[in-house]
């Protein structure tokens, strides 16, 4: 099978197209015929070895997919031969075919086609849980939720799941393009953070009271800043660092206005942490991917990809992420 392969850690350009073996088939796995797999900003550290997780080189990298069943190995009790699917991927994604445990793997909605399905897999259950789960943000319908990145992948599902929720969302984006992304994403409310400084504009629409939940996959002077912009009470969920900075919370404001820092890691969910806990997890993952589900086929969420490129031109595509040119998500598309 034909696979993009990274054999030393660097950049998008060191990966290469290689001929190589099918992985094997192991107990609890299932065999997929690749549709249409992601690429992400943690795609780009994982190849550059800066990841919490490093996989034995060489390999494929790529964690989520899209396609078909073509093979269930022994102990698989969910899935069958035909089955059209999305799954969670240890690694191995940008190749012809891959293996997945069965734990990881879910129905694809009928109503999703294969491109966009791969957002399925980690970007919507990243923000499907961040924002519904009680003990990280639990929206309730009344709140007000201030995502930012609103164009990006999991800040573009974190708008449609807000909305869903009940919840009046403020986003913010950079640049007219994506500002008019994420208000065709059903955004209340985009502030241009190139134009205008995001705090005053949220205490403006808020009437000084602040916003009740900050979703956060920035990090830096943006987490800063929306501590200061925040009700009482209030939450925020750091979910990632792609402005490049780790903040260090100022527990001052934390403690004058009872505010509370609610990390989430969906990774640790699916087993990429040092304890794998995937199968422990698995009713609670299950759930949300039905749940998941349900939204994509009554039509309230609808996922985005921007632009596709071919196998070979995965290399292309995690370098429009690092551009930062991309609404909502590309995909690599395999044939």
């Amino acid at each position: 099978m034909k696979a993009m392969i990274c054999r030393r850690w660097g950049g998008p350009e060191d990966l290469a197209l290689e001929e190589v073996a099918p992985p094997p088939l192991k107990d609890g796995q299932v065999r997929i015929r690749i549709k249409a797999a992601g690429v992400s900003f943690a795609t780009t550290l994982v190849i550059a070895g800066k990841y919490q997780r490093k996989p034995p080189l060489p390999f494929a990298p790529g964690t989520e997919c899209s396609g078909v069943v073509t093979e269930v190995g022994p102990g698989c009790t969910r899935l069958k031969v035909g089955d059209e699917v999305v799954a969670v991927l240890d690694w191995g994604g940008l190749a012809e075919e891959t293996v997945a445990h069965e734990v990881n793997v879910f129905p694809k909605p009928k109503t999703v086609g294969f491109v966009e399905a791969i957002q399925l897999a980690i970007s919507y259950p990243t923000s499907a849980g961040s924002l519904t789960w009680p003990h990280v943000l639990d929206v309730q319908k009344g709140q007000t939720l201030l995502v930012h990145a609103a164009a990006g992948g999991v800040g573009m599902a974190a708008v449609e799941i807000g909305k869903i929720l009940g919840a009046t969302v403020i986003a913010t984006a950079g640049g007219p393009r994506k500002v008019a992304f994420a208000k065709e994403r059903g955004a209340d409310h985009v502030i241009d953070y190139r134009a205008a400084d995001f705090r005053d504009e949220v205490l403006k629409l808020t009437g000084g009271r602040g916003v009740d939940r900050v979703y956060d996959p920035v990090g830096g002077e943006v987490f800063t800043q929306s501590l200061r912009c925040m009700a009482v009470e209030a939450r925020i969920c750091p979910i990632g660092f792609a402005g490049g900075t780790i903040p260090q919370v100022p527990a001052n404001i934390l403690l004058v206005k009872s505010i509370a820092v609610m990390g989430f890691n969906y990774g640790y969910y699916v087993g990429w942490s040092p304890h794998d806990a995937r199968f422990e997890e698995a009713d609670r993952t299950f759930a949300l991917m039905e749940r998941i589900r349900g939204w994509c086929e009554a039509g309230l969420c609808r996922p985005h990809v921007d632009r596709t490129y071919r196998l070979e031109e995965a290399s292309q595509a995690m370098q429009a992420l690092l551009e930062r040119s991309v609404t909502g998500r590309v995909a690599v598309t395999i044939e």
